[in-house]
């Protein structure tokens, strides 16, 4: 009995010892990272005390699902649905592109292009916008220009008739220039001088002393023809002529300048009437010039060519002065440079006589200036040739305007006639 007693408490000391002896062993292999702690073991206990429970109920379940086999994976997912039903709801949604977002897309590419449109139509206005106060402030020089060209004008035609009377009856001059100031570019451009838009000048054309150191006196004799006048329009009337009639119109008033060059002042002149401007006024000048050519060959000896006009301006406006107690259409001097501020000189209307034209209008311009103050007009600078090349001493020259009378016109010959034979007389 005592021997059973002992070999029980043996058994009994020597399982509490094992126990014992595992726990340390698992503790410090736990310590040193090799096996779990005693939390692990306990865990460990579980999941197998849960797998064979698992395993226990297998059998049973199985039974349960006669129909159709089951798989572990379909048992599984079949467990795992019992815990978790969300995961079976989820195999009802099918995959679709979200209609709010490819919305928002599509309006935010919507909005920017409708941003960038806006911005390009208001950057469109914007130049349109500039371009129009351009145009707007050019129109505005230019009609300041005009205004201030007329001032300048009116100021000058404040010379009484007396004073120019007296100074016409004595020969002598009504004012005296000072040549010193002629040399001066911009005085001499702002008091003699008109520039169209569509051309540039500089120093080196309108130079005073080179101008006026240009002999313009007529070289051969009085036995031939020296002076040519000619009209490129024809047609051009005043105020009160009859459409058609010539003998009202400016063909008429180069007769009279004709008259008073040959009787009065003894030159020898022919006054061509030939008509370039009835069928098409545009090309006036290109039908006109083999005609001209014409003339010139069948007459070497001319020398002095005018082309005389009527000038267009505005229905308001009135070119008078009063020269010798009479009303009297103002005259302009006109020269074609054959350049344009756009493309330069114009080679195919070259123009090898350009400065003695030049030379030639100033010295006119300068003579009316100081025997008729307010007679003649600034004189008129523009980008083309207008026949002004056969002759050295070529002329274009504006009397009045469609707003003077007929009679103002005729009047304007005799001062004109006397400023020609200022300049040509040897």
């Amino acid at each position: 009995m005592k021997r059973k007693r002992k070999g029980k408490y043996g058994q009994l000391l020597i399982a509490v010892l094992g126990v014992l002896f595992v726990f340390v062993c698992y503790q410090n292999m736990a310590f040193l990272g090799d096996a779990p702690a005693l939390g692990q073991l306990v865990g460990y206990a579980r999941e197998e005390i849960a797998v064979s429970a698992w395993k226990n109920c297998m059998m049973a379940m199985l039974c349960e699902q006669k129909e159709a086999p089951l798989t572990l994976e379909s048992f599984l997912m079949q467990k795992i649905e019992g815990f978790y039903p969300i995961y079976a709801f989820s195999e009802t949604i099918s995959e679709y592109d979200t209609q709010i977002e490819s919305d928002l897309n599509a309006g935010m590419v919507a909005e920017n292009e409708q941003e960038s449109h806006r911005e390009q139509e208001d950057e469109k206005e914007q130049k349109e916008e500039e371009s129009k106060k351009e145009k707007e402030q050019e129109k505005e020089d230019d009609k300041k220009e005009k205004a201030d060209k007329q001032e300048k004008q009116d100021k000058k035609d404040e010379t009484t008739a007396a004073e120019a009377a007296d100074a016409a009856g004595q020969g002598g001059k009504a004012v005296e220039i000072p040549r010193e100031k002629l040399n001066d570019f911009d005085y001499l451009l702002q008091n003699f001088y008109q520039v169209d838009r569509t051309t540039t000048i500089d120093s080196s054309e309108l130079n005073a002393q080179a101008m006026l150191g240009k002999d313009m006196k007529l070289q051969g004799g009085g036995e031939n023809v020296q002076i040519l006048i000619y009209h490129t329009h024809s047609q051009e009337g005043y105020a009160d002529s009859e459409p058609g009639d010539p003998g009202s119109s400016v063909v008429a008033v180069g007769e009279r300048l004709t008259q008073l060059l040959t009787e009065k002042y003894g030159f020898h002149v022919l006054h061509h009437t030939g008509e370039y401007d009835v069928a098409d006024r545009d090309n006036a000048y290109s039908y006109a010039g083999p005609a001209l050519e014409q003339v010139l060959a069948e007459n070497p000896s001319i020398e002095v060519v005018i082309d005389l006009h009527r000038d267009g301006v505005a229905e308001g406006t009135r070119l008078v002065s009063e020269v010798n107690g009479k009303q009297t259409a103002q005259i302009m001097f006109f020269n074609g440079l054959s350049r344009t501020t756009k493309n330069g000189n114009i080679a195919y209307l070259a123009n090898p006589n350009l400065a003695d034209n030049l030379a030639f209008s100033f010295q006119l311009k300068l003579a009316a200036e100081e025997y008729y103050p307010g007679f003649a007009r600034a004189t008129y600078l523009k980008g083309y040739r207008y026949n002004l090349h056969y002759r050295p001493k070529s002329l274009l020259v504006e009397v009045g305007a469609q707003t003077n009378t007929f009679e103002e016109a005729m009047n304007a010959m005799e001062p004109l006639a006397d400023i020609i034979h200022k300049v040509l007389a040897p």
